[in-house]
């Protein structure tokens, strides 16, 4: 990773900044982001003490705002000069319905249509930064949907329940990933998605969830991974030499893992993958 340049969507905590550190300690040139920015420069602090051989600077970046998302690509493409890693980090767990600036469900417009939205942007980079990968963060939550992709409710209008919400935006992270792998195995960008393990993070401690979700995390911290160790799919996936013949696997713990049976639909990666274009385009549902 000497030399290389990576972008970590929110790379302030847990799993991302985690593996922001382990990529910079190789001697990558991070980029991480935050929708927060007093978050983002004490991320950025803490990651500068560990005097690292790479280098990290901090952008913003709101993935509920497609205008965030936008100038972040914008400033990407005209500050970075090469784009060798996109790891799609940044995810939520929401207790209630809420919506995104342009009026999509949250979890969905977060965790799966704002990456799709700047991996898109950020395409042409990549292209030309070959060989190049993205790398979704997804979770073995996504076998809890099994029944795939429900397009006739993908705003959740009719009913809302976190935990199914997130599986099938975790399962969504992972047709994306078989899907890019397709589309652009001709162009030298590989994709992949991994599940960290489940992590001792802040993921679902903030206050947006509630009920068992985040119950759970309190009271099976002691028992759950850190966050270095969820880190190492993430940072696997982004910088093992030689995986470019497994674009589009699923990995966990450096290896590559079966999805369930919708996450290897081809026909529902790509239905997936055109009605993303088709609100992107619109922007709003």
């Amino acid at each position: 990773m000497q030399g290389k340049t990576v972008l970590i969507t929110g790379g302030n905590a847990g799993i991302g900044k985690e593996a922001a550190r382990q990529l910079a300690a190789r001697g990558a040139h991070v980029v991480i982001t935050s929708r927060d920015p007093a978050k983002g420069e004490q991320a950025l602090q803490d990651l500068r003490d560990g005097d690292l051989p790479g280098s990290v600077r901090c952008l913003p970046l709101d993935l509920a705002s497609f205008a965030s998302i936008r100038a972040l690509a914008a400033r990407v493409r005209e500050e970075l000069p090469r784009l060798d890693v996109l790891v799609n980090n940044a995810g939520a767990v929401l207790g209630e319905r809420r919506l995104t600036e342009e009026g999509f469900e949250m979890t969905f417009g977060v965790n799966h249509l704002g990456h799709f939205l700047l991996t898109d942007l950020l395409l042409p980079l990549l292209r030309d930064s070959a060989p190049s990968r993205v790398v979704a963060v997804a979770s073995e939550a996504h076998r809890a949907a099994r029944r795939g992709i429900d397009f006739d409710d993908l705003q959740r209008e009719r009913a809302y329940r976190p935990f199914p919400v997130y599986a099938e935006s975790k399962l969504a992270n992972i047709l994306f990933a078989r899907e890019l792998a397709r589309r652009e195995a001709d162009h030298g960008i590989s994709a992949f998605s991994v599940h960290p393990g489940v992590v001792a993070s802040r993921f679902s401690q903030d206050g947006d969830t509630r009920g068992i979700i985040p119950l759970f995390y309190r009271v099976a911290r002691p028992f759950l991974r850190d966050s270095a160790r969820g880190a190492r799919s993430t940072v696997y996936a982004a910088s093992a030499p030689g995986i470019e013949g497994q674009s589009g696997a699923y990995f966990l713990d450096e290896r590559e893992r079966r999805p369930n049976r919708p996450a290897r639909d081809d026909e529902l990666a790509a239905r997936l993958w055109a009605v993303s274009e088709e609100l992107v385009a619109k922007g709003h549902p």
